[in-house]
């Protein structure tokens, strides 16, 4: 490939500011404060206690606490991107998406508030994606070395979130249901920040105001699907091949949704007038979901806007990466389209795997680029090692953490 032009090289990062602004645009439609704000103005809410979980959680108690004023107690369990001081409340950190002992103590610390409530009193849930994972809370037997386990062997299977959540819910006392169980007699209120394509509230953070998503034996099937069952901890063996105590009915929350992924992918579409807006979420695994994009490309120049949640399926010794710098990276060594394009795939959260980047953002050049140092994708690719190979390209999309979390979106931009 020749050496680029200073006009083509200007129309690039042209292209390539137009994708990220319009990006940005889907991050900022998720601010959780202001869907807060406006949930706490449209209902007033009166309480003793307040738990915002996940990684929006900062921004969520803040601007509920402005809006309540003083409560007896309000605690924030986040992880440490987006760990920040809240005035009023105790703010815990947790890891994720493994989970460590700064969440078990958060688990703990959620536990005994809720204890505490007593019959006609209200607690105001404010729940965001990364929940699940911030707050183990495992059932008795099971340690938090057994669920980290546990937690690695679903990631590391390309479990979607749903079969994820399924196994997550029956090794917890808060998912599921759990936290509305602790709370009782005293009634729940959550507004939910979706991260979870469909808004499934017995998915987003593992539901911990909504039912499970299926029993016991419905779990333990599902790891021997994915084929990681001999592999678990012999207590996650044994607890999920166990006939389950006999429950009394889940009480009832009250449950909304104040911010989701199609909110975000409506928002997108508003910055970029004239874009096509995929209908199907892109889901599923990062190679199939490339060719989804791959195909929506080969429709001719203009932007096409994306939303929804990938899975990779994870090699022996996996390099850095995430699944939104799998999809980018597969679409580079994929496309080969006459004239200049760009796509962009990125988290909400600011953060792909447990890297630094929230994904990659990929170009016509992209190819030439690692070609000049004797690289292809592929390279990258089998061994799920993204992250250096959109590094030594330039082609990471840094953002820090955004405070929030709705999926992922994608933006391709062809220009004929």
């Amino acid at each position: 490939m020749a050496e680029e032009s200073e006009t083509e090289h200007a129309a690039r990062a042209a292209m390539r500011a137009e994708a990220e602004l319009i990006f940005r645009a889907g991050v900022a439609a998720a601010d959780p404060g202001a869907a807060v704000a406006r949930a706490l103005e449209a209902e007033g809410w009166q309480g003793r206690f307040v738990i915002a979980v996940g990684k929006a959680a900062p921004a969520m108690m803040r601007a509920a606490l402005e809006r309540v004023g003083p409560v007896e107690a309000a605690l924030v369990v986040t992880n440490p991107e987006n760990a920040q001081e809240v005035a009023g409340a105790e703010v815990m950190v947790a890891a994720h998406p493994v989970p460590d002992a700064g969440g078990l103590a958060a688990g703990e610390a959620v536990l005994e508030m809720l204890g505490r409530a007593g019959a006609g009193e209200r607690v105001l849930a404010l729940i965001s994606g990364g929940g699940s994972a911030l707050l183990p809370a495992p059932v008795a037997g099971v340690s938090l070395e057994d669920k980290a386990a546990v937690n690695a062997a679903l990631l590391a299977s390309g479990a979607d979130i749903h079969k994820m959540n399924l196994v997550r819910q029956q090794l917890s006392r808060l998912k599921g249901g759990g936290f509305l169980r602790a709370a009782a007699p005293a009634s729940v209120r959550a507004l939910i920040l979706s991260d979870v394509v469909g808004d499934d509230l017995s998915t987003i953070a593992s539901g911990p105001t909504a039912p499970p998503i299926g029993s016991r034996e419905a779990a333990a099937q599902m790891c021997r699907s994915l084929g990681i069952w001999e592999g678990l901890p012999e207590s996650v063996r044994g607890h999920l091949g166990a006939r389950a105590e006999a429950l009394p009915p889940l009480p009832e929350a009250q449950n909304e949704v104040i911010g989701s992924n199609a909110v975000s992918v409506a928002a997108m579409a508003r910055a970029a007038p004239g874009a096509r807006v995929m209908a199907e979420p892109l889901e599923g695994d990062v190679e199939e979901a490339a060719r989804v994009v791959l195909a929506a490309g080969e429709a001719g120049p203009g932007i096409t806007l994306f939303g929804g949640e990938t899975t990779v399926r994870l090699g022996p010794d996996p390099g850095a990466g995430g699944r939104n710098q799998q999809l980018a990276l597969k679409l580079a060594e994929l496309a080969d389209w006459p004239g200049q394009w760009v796509f962009l795939s990125g988290g909400t959260d600011g953060r792909d795997g447990p890297t630094d980047a929230a994904g990659g953002m990929v170009d016509h050049g992209t190819r030439a680029r690692l070609a000049a140092a004797e690289k292809v994708p592929a390279d990258y690719l089998a061994r799920n090692d993204a992250y250096h190979g959109l590094k030594l390209t330039g082609d990471l999309l840094i953002t820090g953490g955004t405070g929030t979390n709705v999926a992922d979106l994608q933006v391709l931009i062809r220009r004929g």
